[in-house]
């Protein structure tokens, strides 16, 4: 059991996620219960297309264009928050274009951002390299990278990452 005074110097965590398919938020979640964190979905002000071939293609003219697409999410105090762990799917080796808004729409200098991605088969692409990109004053932690279809079995990766991260809550 963690005593007050211990308590208090644990690390205050964000997860911060996009979520097209649900892959995302469901490990999100999880992140989010095992760590105890705050939870954000971004949602953007025009949604993306139910269609998945049709998001694929949007996605890749953001991409090519340097899109943001604008954020309805707005997060509070941002600055209160120690970890933030950034949630994306793989999208053309990147993270999607919500998340990319987020990252550079808040000022993270001085936080540990710990990226999570989940994927068909790319892995995490250059997120990760993107992150450190578009963040040169945060920390950037080791990635979670999961497979999309495994996002149901994916309990213990999540766990062993967010041990590595020292934010998993006990008990």
């Amino acid at each position: 059991m963690i005593s007050g005074s211990q308590a208090d110097k644990k690390a205050r965590t964000l997860v911060v996620y996009y979520s097209q398919t649900g892959n995302t938020r469901a490990v999100a979640e999880r992140i989010r219960d095992l760590s105890g964190g705050d939870l954000v979905e971004l949602v953007p002000v025009d949604p993306y297309p139910d269609d998945y071939s049709a998001t694929t293609q949007q996605a890749k003219r953001e991409l090519q264009s340097g899109y943001k697409p604008p954020l309805q999410t707005k997060v509070e105090n941002v600055g209160a928050y120690d970890i933030i762990c950034v949630g994306s799917p793989n999208w053309w080796s990147t993270v999607a274009g919500p998340v990319k808004t987020f990252l550079s729409d808040y000022d993270l200098s001085g936080k540990t951002l710990a990226p999570f991605i989940t994927h068909g088969g790319g892995g995490a692409g250059r997120s990760v390299a993107d992150i450190k990109k578009w963040c040169p004053r945060a920390s950037v932690a080791n990635a979670l990278v999961v497979n999309g279809y495994n996002t149901a079995t994916s309990l213990a990766d999540v766990a062993a990452w967010l041990r590595a991260l020292d934010v998993i809550r006990e008990g």
